[in-house]
């Protein structure tokens, strides 16, 4: 398997370079477990979890644009969804609804991976950091800089990447590393 996202435009520092590798890395791997299926695969439950692969690539790349936002934005990036209607959008976010396909949501995958891409390549300073706003899983007063965001997205494509190991072998015995 090979990675898709080369570090380019420039030569960027040690750890721009080594941020834009990993994220490549496990960006791969996500895409490269739900490989070869059906829109219909992409949407089946296969674990007793609600998460189906498509729900997955989904999920992955809305948490991306969200958290790349909030490097550039701050703390309005991260509102929380204040209504019913923003609650059932965040449920569905982990679902491939009928009408959404594997392939478009692999295509939008790919342009939020770009844009972040981007700004890794092109942030003046990773230091620049902004107050999360306040919720039970933030502790009160805490702030991220852009390289620890970065490092999250890493953490949590990481993490998704494993969980759609698991829900794909449990779909068709196919397996990504092993």
């Amino acid at each position: 398997m090979t990675t898709d996202t080369p570090v380019s435009s420039g030569t960027p520092d040690r750890e721009r370079a080594d941020l834009l590798e990993t994220l490549a890395a496990h960006r791969g791997f996500l895409r490269y477990t739900v490989r070869g299926l059906t829109d219909e695969q992409a949407r089946q439950r296969t674990t007793a979890s609600a998460l189906s692969l498509g729900g997955l690539v989904k999920h992955v790349a809305a948490t991306e644009a969200r958290w790349a936002r909030f490097v550039v934005e701050g703390t309005a990036a991260m509102a929380p969804p204040g209504d019913a209607a923003g609650a059932d959008a965040w449920t569905d976010g982990f679902r491939l609804l009928p009408g959404e396909t594997l392939a478009g949501v692999l295509a939008d995958y790919a342009e939020v991976a770009r844009r972040t891409d981007d700004l890794v390549r092109t942030l003046p300073d990773l230091d620049v950091a902004h107050p999360l706003p306040e919720a039970p899983w933030f502790e009160p007063g805490a702030t991220r800089s852009a390289r620890r965001v970065f490092l999250h997205i890493v953490a949590e494509t990481a993490q998704h990447a494993g969980h759609a190991d698991i829900l794909r072998e449990s779909l068709d015995g196919q397996r990504t590393m092993g």
